[in-house]
């Protein structure tokens, strides 16, 4: 738990800011009070009756108990209020009059008995008291004590800095009088945490009568009961830790690390403000905000102000090491490195640009997730701190806790995510020095077992294994090999491959054979080598209605509903010939991501279709495959025999069979991009490899998973 704390007292360089902001005001006051602060019912000049004797008794904000401590219920962080409707006159001219006379006879009464708000009358001295400390008139407050005038100014104004308060409201209560002496009741509404909770309590204070002048008994108990002299109040607030992603066992899939926590002893440093605008400005946060948390801070503890990862200690510690009282702590948490960063995303702290861009002021253990499901499920992962205001004794120890408002640990997220097979993605790319992308499904439940990257000299195409956008190639002849066989093409059909091909006026090429040799050839012989220009004159067989139909039932362009931006894919409406041609081999008008790719193989798999579920709480979906019964197992056989013997051979393994197809395609003038998509036993990859030449490299990276997994 990460812990810090709010003192309520003069901090060693004095207080900073208004401590009881001027929010409720009377009427007729030149003052505004504080923009979007709503006072309660009740509150010092907010028009509450009060009559001789304090018959106004406080009244809180909804839900409020007055003295109590029992804690209210968080409040929205807006608290701006629309004006009631207008009310209908309900009383007649002459009701008013009546009402009007009874008002003033009630008023003449009260005056007689309190003496007209003379030196006769302890409420209005305790009015005029609360409304300036309200307001923050702290100097005419403490006039009106029996104190110090500087001694109380400063207390008081020590308040909203201790507490951290965004504003307080106060009630008047009961006050009755007793020759010399009176006693006083009110409560107070404070807001803490910006506006998250309200702590309300109900406080009292005696007044003397001293040369015909009311003033307030000063003692630290005028602030809160339960303070006596060297006491201070203090708001604590501890932060849970930031909640797991978990894998589908419920093991974490974020690794302990060590990191390191920037701070210092507030006690032990002669200048506070110098030390901490010296680590401001090396760690790039505002100084006001971190000295506001350093003074209210307990004084003998630790405060931790910034926690960072390995790395960022090794840049930063030498520059800190030199700022005087700059100290750190060396820990083991889940926060910084994780087994599958492209799902799991990365978290920032104190110092995230992200924090200042959404206008979050410093907060000394925020986390804020920048990516992944970090970012997604910032809300739900992150929880809620308790707070509790407690009483500081004269020694620095805390002496009891007054209130609490309890928080929440944050809620794991649960992902698909299979670690065995997350690491096996992720060794088998850390066996190749190429760029390279591995996805990997559960063929039967569309689950997403594996996702991982490793980055090489030439740079793959942006979004990742779940959002990338590129176009297929022949790891799309999958698809269109299901529309011919679905119209009737049978696998032993006779289909030269040639070198060069033209199609609608366009010349389609395969570099696998001689240039004008004809290969005796068959469509399952073609499928199996990746012949581009034997698929793009099959193709002619096919209407574009035909194509786009089996394109739409393995789910490409269909809506994911992935708490992770997903591509499900994209394919350009078709004309018969060229257009249609390109698009069949995988060329021209569609893109897939690899994330696509592995689905449209485990649909192969299964006979059914799935949707992407990458949490517990996504939702799935299920259709039916375009091809059933033999024409399935001919679709199957296809892909049997690109792995066996064709251009998908390197993913070939012993035992049980490996089905796919493999693909490249050319993005640059030394660049290509070699594909592959599959299956094995129930477990459908897709897999991406930059390079610096057209060999079929994805093949053999997914027959490195497929060998490590179960």
């Amino acid at each position: 738990m990460t812990s810090r704390s709010h003192e309520w007292g003069a901090g060693p360089d004095g207080p900073v800011g208004p401590p009881w902001d001027p929010v409720v005001l009377p009427e007729n006051s030149a003052v505004k009070p504080m923009e979007g602060a709503v006072p309660p019912e009740g509150a010092v000049g907010s028009g509450a009756a009060r009559g001789a004797g304090g018959s106004g008794a406080p009244v809180g904000p909804p839900g409020a108990t007055g003295g109590s401590g029992a804690p209210v219920g968080p409040r929205p962080r807006s608290r701006h209020r629309k004006p009631p409707p207008p009310r209908r006159q309900l009383l007649s001219r002459w009701q008013r009059m009546a009402l009007a006379l009874l008002a003033v006879i009630g008023v003449l009464g009260a005056g007689f008995a309190t003496g007209f708000g003379s030196a006769g009358s302890a409420e209005s001295t305790v009015q005029a008291f609360l409304l300036d400390c309200q307001q923050g008139n702290y100097k005419q407050a403490a006039a009106l004590t029996t104190g110090s005038r500087t001694a109380v100014a400063s207390q008081l104004s020590a308040v909203t800095k201790d507490l951290n308060a965004t504003a307080i409201f106060l009630s008047l209560g009961p006050v009755t009088q007793h020759g010399n002496t009176a006693e006083a009741g009110f409560q107070a509404t404070i807001d803490l945490d910006q506006g998250r909770h309200q702590w309300t309590y109900g406080g009292h204070f005696g007044l003397v009568s001293k040369h015909g002048k009311w003033l307030v008994s000063w003692s630290p108990s005028v602030i809160n009961p339960h303070l006596r002299p060297g006491d201070r109040l203090a708001v604590d607030t501890s932060y849970p830790p930031r909640a797991q992603i978990l894998g589908q066992s419920g093991k974490s899939l974020l690794p302990k690390t060590a990191d390191y926590h920037f701070g210092i002893y507030p006690g032990r440093l002669a200048h506070l403000a110098r030390t901490v605008k010296a680590f401001s400005h090396i760690a790039g946060l505002d100084y006001q905000q971190v000295l506001r948390e350093a003074r209210a801070a307990p004084p003998s503890g630790f405060l931790s102000l910034l926690t960072v990862d390995q790395a960022s200690f090794r840049t930063m510690w030498p520059r800190l090491s030199r700022v005087r009282g700059m100290t750190y702590q060396r820990e083991s948490e889940r926060l910084f490195a994780s087994d599958a960063p492209d799902v799991t995303g990365s978290v920032g702290t104190e110092n995230s640009a992200a924090l200042r861009s959404a206008g979050v002021a410093y907060d000394p253990g925020d986390t804020v997730g920048l990516s992944g499901l970090e970012q997604a499920d910032q809300d739900n992962l992150t929880g809620t701190p308790t707070t509790s205001v407690v009483v500081i004794g004269p020694d620095g120890h805390q002496v009891s806790t007054l209130w609490t408002a309890p928080g929440h640990a944050g809620t794991p997220v649960r992902t698909t995510l299979d670690l065995k097979d997350q690491e096996a993605a992720t060794q088998a790319l850390a066996s190749q020095d190429n760029s390279g992308e591995i996805v990997a499904v559960d063929a039967v439940t569309g689950d997403i077992l594996a996702s991982a990257t490793h980055a090489g000299p030439v740079p793959l195409p942006p979004g990742g294994p779940l959002n990338s956008r590129i176009a297929p190639g022949m790891t799309l002849s999958i698809v269109s090999a299901a529309a011919l066989v679905d119209a009737g093409t049978q696998p032993s059909t006779p289909l030269p491959c040639y070198n060069s091909e033209a199609v609608g006026g366009q010349t389609f090429t395969y570099p696998g054979t001689s240039s004008g040799q004809e290969s005796p050839a068959t469509f399952a012989s073609d499928f199996a080598n990746g012949c581009g220009t034997a698929l793009a004159s099959m193709s002619t067989k096919l209407t574009p209605a035909q194509l786009a139909a089996a394109e739409k039932s393995f789910g490409i362009g269909a809506d994911w509903n992935l708490q992770l931006p997903a591509f499900s894919g994209s394919a350009q409406s078709a004309s018969a010939g060229a257009s249609l041609a390109a698009q069949a081999i995988g060329t021209s008008g569609v893109r897939m991501s690899p994330l696509g790719m592995a689905l449209v193989a485990a649909e192969v798999d299964a006979g059914t279709g799935h949707a992407p579920t990458l949490t517990t709480s996504d939702p799935t979906a299920r259709w039916q495959a375009p091809l059933s019964g033999a024409h399935l197992d001919e679709l199957r056989d296809l892909m049997g025999d690109a792995v066996r013997s064709g251009s998908a051979r390197a993913a070939d393994l012993p035992g049980e069979p490996v089905y796919g197809q493999a693909g490249v395609v050319r993005t640059g003038k030394h660049a290509w991009l070699s594909w592959f998509a599959g299956y094995r036993g129930g477990v459908a990859v897709a897999a991406l490899q930059a390079g610096t030449t057209p060999s079929q490299a994805a093949a053999s990276l997914a027959g490195s998973f497929l060998s490590a997994v179960p």
